[in-house]
């Protein structure tokens, strides 16, 4: 196996080569050309390039088009939890291994006082927030959520980034109000910021395939820009590598930058590969090569969304290193606690001091953000 290193050493080799050694006046010499000076790529544009463009090619023009939008030599990271208050889903996701349905044995909901145990250990190892999800589970109303909220706020100085479109579109169903309403109450209650999850693929035709009972993709993108009209930020996600095409995720991309585009309320993008043990959809796993070039098309391609994370949850410390080459602006989150991608069996666990080792290695400097992107002081490698 190739290691981290060697990797970052060719990438770095042929990044300064230029991507344009084609037969002049060629279609994707043109359009690498047009990448590299950072204009937008149309949807033929994107799918030709993605399809064609060589490996090292991708990495130069997405990490020109990184240093374009960050030229300070610095990758970011934030020190949180994740805290899934129950496991309890009736989606039934084909993709998932953590949920238990209503009823199942190993089904839980967290109580107030593990909820404090778990955020009070955060707060002491340095966390700044929680990454606050569950699942669809039939039984906890909208006063639920409020009460919890409110509980963590009142006790604890911590930013709450929380649940996800699919919850929130459930409850909407549930107590019947407009998504207007339910986020105006989740957000008095003390919900801050809204992660980007189950979008998977914002494809109807995957989505009812792998998760035929959670929202649309227009009902995804819906609560998104309802938050962002409510000043709330949230960030945006991929799930990719099960039974999706390269057309599919281009379309992903390009509803997310259209969003963007008239809202600007998405702080960061990370694109995650399908982790398929003990689920219900068998495929083979994402090689490194289509991550690393996934995350450069999707840094090219969502040239209005200012930060790209790397997945080293499920890619390990060594890729995500080197994707720092192709795109990526961010290391994401310590991760002190995580079970929906362990539950898959992939259990790569980093401190902050790792983090921070693996950035400085890779030749930049390693600072602590907030969800907002704001460096918190005080805090470098």
């Amino acid at each position: 196996m190739i290691s981290a290193n060697c990797w970052l050493q060719a990438a770095r080799r042929k990044k300064t080569v230029s991507p344009f050694r084609l037969e002049s006046g060629t279609m994707l010499e043109s359009i690498i050309k047009k990448a590299w000076e950072g204009e937008r790529l149309s949807k033929e544009e994107g799918l030709l390039l993605w399809e064609h463009a060589d490996f090292y090619s991708l990495a130069a023009l997405a990490n020109n088009c990184r240093v374009r939008l960050h030229p300070e030599p610095v990758v970011t990271y934030v020190s949180d939890r994740n805290i899934n208050y129950t496991n309890v889903c009736l989606s039934g996701c084909r993709f998932c291994a953590f949920y238990r349905p209503p009823e199942a044995e190993g089904g839980y909901v967290l109580s107030h006082e593990e909820l404090a145990a778990k955020i009070e250990e955060t707060l002491a190892l340095g966390g700044t927030q929680i990454l606050l999800q569950g699942g669809l589970h039939p039984g906890l109303r909208l006063s639920y959520y409020e009460e919890m909220l409110e509980f963590i706020k009142d006790r604890f100085p911590i930013h709450i980034h929380g649940l996800s479109p699919p919850e929130i579109i459930h409850l909407a169903r549930t107590e019947s109000l407009g998504l207007e309403t339910v986020l105006k109450r989740l957000q008095q209650s003390g919900l801050d910021s809204i992660p980007g999850g189950g979008a998977e693929i914002l494809a109807d035709e995957i989505r009812s395939k792998i998760s035929p009972n959670k929202c649309s993709s227009a009902e995804w993108l819906e609560v998104m820009e309802c938050a962002h009209s409510r000043g709330m930020k949230t960030t945006a996600t991929m799930m990719f590598g099960h039974i999706e095409t390269i057309e599919h995720r281009l379309e992903h991309l390009l509803k997310l930058r259209e969003l963007q585009d008239r809202t600007g309320g998405f702080t960061a993008f990370i694109p995650w590969t399908f982790q398929p043990d003990n689920t219900a959809l068998k495929t083979k796993p994402a090689t490194a090569m289509d991550y690393l070039r996934t995350l450069a098309m999707s840094r090219l391609v969502l040239d209005n969304i200012q930060n790209l994370q790397v997945s080293w949850v499920t890619m390990g410390s060594g890729v995500a290193q080197v994707a720092l080459q192709f795109g990526a602006n961010d290391f994401g989150s310590s991760m002190i606690e995580e079970n929906v991608v362990a539950a898959a069996g992939v259990n790569h666990r980093l401190s902050v001091e790792d983090i921070q080792r693996i950035i400085t290695d890779a030749g930049y400097e390693a600072r602590q953000r907030n969800m907002s992107y704001e460096f918190i002081e005080g805090q470098r490698a």
